[in-house]
């Protein structure tokens, strides 16, 4: 499914500060820990939680945040519906890689077992 320009600029410049506490509330409020989102954040980016701390303070936008982070190479395997799209199908990389990221905590707070979230095999 293809995004227009203006909402994948939109997503580029959004700062991932500005949603992390939107992501700790969502998946508390379903009894789920900040270190379960953090260990989801680390397999799909590969940042530890001091890498992610530092980004957090450094205000990176979304663009920077992915830009910088090495991808699981599994993340081609979250499949499913965010936002009205299909991730799969988004052509858009950037907004591609947000959306898995939006999946991976939607799956978190769903109760989803963390071998499922982190597609092991």
């Amino acid at each position: 499914m293809s995004s227009t320009a203006h909402h994948d600029e939109r997503i580029a410049k959004m700062t991932f500060a500005s949603v992390y506490p939107h992501y700790i509330t969502k998946v508390e409020k379903k009894g789920r820990t900040k270190d379960e989102l953090h260990q989801v954040i680390e397999w799909l980016t590969g940042y530890d939680e001091a890498k992610l701390n530092a980004l957090i303070e450094e205000k990176v936008t979304f663009e920077t945040f992915f830009q910088a982070a090495t991808l699981n190479p599994n993340a081609h395997l979250i499949k499913g519906v965010i936002c009205g799209y299909r991730v799969e199908e988004i052509e858009n990389a950037l907004t591609q890689q947000v959306r898995y990221l939006d999946k991976l905590v939607d799956e978190l707070a769903k109760g989803k077992k963390m071998e499922k979230i982190l597609r092991a095999s």
